[in-house]
């Protein structure tokens, strides 16, 4: 583990193997299949998120490769949580509801299938079980009487008999080791970014896989969303997480599956940008899709509980109210947004994560949903996702960038390599230029990103843009401001996901909410190295939004200026390249990979 991932495994990592691993290897021995392959917290393509085995080896039928991936549980008993077909309640593990196991491995032999090349050819290759060896039939009951697939299937230790009979129409008795090989060796196929999808995810059929804590949030709300329309309850839920951990996949997961099912529901976000795309996507066929796509200030009129559901993505950029120039002078009340955003759906889900809190005025955190909700009398339910899709999978990146910039308690440490992530420093802006120009050749989706440091220009009379980010002899336009693409050049909110818009550089507020495969990221001088400490020069920020001494004191604008680059240095899924024009930054940074 600790070659693999960098780190040690926990003392509960220890106890579950020691007390899991030698059940399914007596299993494999038992059915004469020794010669099968255990491939051991196997991770998942472009996800940190490990399967507890995965077994290779040769079909018995064919002779091609045949894979099992195997959950392990030591649950001793457990029920389905109110009759539910997704969700559990597990004896020990308290109050929360847990995705049912089958429905757990099923998730990732369809993610496995779905992201791994050498399988993009073959039927059936992978099955799923998940494996209760502590269990018996009558202790989980329940959990059995839910539909099983060759995705996945239940075996209790009840069930160990038939376990290894199903092992045995599986595998031939022959050494599975070139299986493994090439199951380990297999190339990721590109990932379905969320922007191209997002039409058929929502009119036509879910086209993402729900891994774990992401299935757990996606089952909850529809489940709270069809309780409340029995009952005549209400429930918020908060789905915490960090970028890439899947946030916007399960907004578009359930936006999709709640219109299917004919329930009223709405998608919000705080993000011009990110609206704006939503519905550029997701409306190809049918325009009046993009009414369902919304922002936070658009209920302040609406009925309360007039939605089943209001999906409330980036969350973390609701404001204090919803009044802005446009609105109308019956409508200055000055209610708070998270008032509104509570009254107008009987299940409001809030999807964000804290830190990428970056303007002030901003105050989606946890923290304030909850206090707003108990003033209210609602229930809320927290599901907090640890896992890192974006990235390349990699945790350790995370966990570097946040040390990097001092995050959240994190210190700083050497990178030590991920083999899923690349990470570069460049020497100037033309090297950090070219190498995503040579992404962007190889098919790759790469942008390049800066903190709000320079200028920034409306386009000349004839349509050409100013190069107003300027580092030396090199220089090079923001993304346009306004909702018109100029001069070939991407409307603001298309920049991140229009091919056109390589070739200028993207702020935090055109970059947040995107991923591409690489992210070149230029640190600005308004965050600079300085005798063993970040250190903050206001002067060199130029956003409207944090020039003002009077509303952003210094210990918020240091705040929200990380806040900036982290968001920015985690837009990548492939790699990242980073850059600073000031030299001492510069080296550290170097240092520290």
């Amino acid at each position: 583990m600790k070659h693999s991932t960098g780190r040690y495994p926990s003392p509960g990592e220890r106890r579950s193997w020691s007390r899991s691993l030698p059940v399914i290897a007596a299993d494999l021995r038992g059915a004469g299949l020794s010669g099968v392959e255990m491939l051991i917290e196997f991770q998942l393509p472009l996800t940190s998120k490990r399967a507890d085995v995965v077994l290779a080896g040769l079909d018995r039928r064919t002779g091609r490769p045949a894979y099992v991936v195997v959950e392990l549980k030591q649950w001793t008993d457990a029920e389905r949580f109110e009759d539910s077909d997704e969700l559990v309640l597990v004896g020990g593990y308290g109050s929360r509801p847990v995705t049912h196991p089958t429905r757990q491995v099923s998730g990732y032999v369809e993610y496995l299938a779905d992201f791994t090349a050498t399988l993009a050819d073959t039927t059936d290759a992978v099955r799923g079980i998940a494996y209760l060896h502590n269990a018996t039939d009558q202790c989980v009951g329940d959990l059995l009487e839910v539909g099983e697939s060759p995705a996945g299937r239940l075996f209790t230790g009840q069930r160990r008999a038939a376990l290894r009979e199903y092992l045995q129409e599986i595998f031939a008795p022959e050494s599975g080791a070139a299986a493994a090989d090439q199951l380990l060796g297999s190339a990721i196929r590109p990932s379905r970014q969320l922007m191209a999808v997002a039409a058929d995810e929502v009119q036509r059929r879910e086209m993402f896989t729900l891994l774990d804590e992401q299935k757990d949030a996606y089952s909850y709300v529809l489940h709270s969303v069809r309780k409340a329309s029995r009952s005549n309850t209400k429930t918020a839920v908060i789905i915490s997480g960090g970028p890439g951990s899947g946030k916007s996949v399960i907004a578009l997961s359930l936006m999709g599956e709640l219109s299917r099912q004919g329930r009223t529901v709405i998608h919000a976000t705080g993000s011009q940008s990110f609206t704006t795309t939503l519905r550029k996507v997701a409306a190809a066929r049918n325009p009046r899709v993009r009414k369902a796509f919304l922002y936070f200030n658009s209920f302040m009129s609406m009925e309360p509980n007039s939605l089943d559901c209001v999906i409330l993505d980036e969350a973390h950029r609701i404001r204090e109210t919803s009044i802005n120039r446009y609105t109308r002078a019956e409508m200055r009340t000055g209610r708070p947004q998270i008032d509104e955003l509570l009254s107008v759906a009987r299940t409001p889900v809030f999807l964000l994560d804290q830190f990428q809190v970056v303007r002030p005025g901003e105050m989606g955190t946890v923290a304030d949903i909850r206090a707003a909700a108990a003033a209210r009398g609602i229930d809320v339910m927290q599901v907090d996702l640890d896992d890192q899709f974006r990235c390349g999978g990699s945790l350790e990146y995370i966990q570097w960038i946040e040390g990097l910039l001092g995050l959240g308690g994190a210190t700083a440490h050497r990178w030590a390599g991920d083999d899923h992530f690349a990470v570069e420093v460049m020497e100037s802006p033309q090297e950090l230029e070219a190498w995503l120009a040579a992404k962007q050749s190889a098919g790759y989706g790469a942008r390049m990103s800066a903190g709000y440091c320079w200028p920034w220009s409306d386009p000349r009379p004839d349509g050409s843009l100013v190069p107003d980010v300027q580092i030396g002899h090199w220089s090079r336009p923001w993304n346009l401001k306004g909702d018109r693409a100029i001069g070939g050049a991407p409307p603001a909110p298309l920049w991140a996901t229009d091919p056109a818009g390589f070739g200028q550089v993207g702020c935090i507020y055109t970059a947040q909410g995107f991923e591409y495969d690489f992210a070149g990221v230029i640190i600005g001088p308004d965050l600079v190295w300085r005798s063993g400490s970040w250190r903050i020069v206001r002067g060199a920020n130029k956003d409207p939004a944090l020039r003002s001494l009077t509303q952003v004191q210094d210990v918020d604008f240091d705040r929200l200026v990380r806040n900036v680059y982290k968001v920015l240095l985690t837009r990548g899924m492939q790699g990242v390249g980073i850059y600073s024009p000031d030299p001492q930054t510069l080296r550290h940074i170097a240092d520290l990979t």
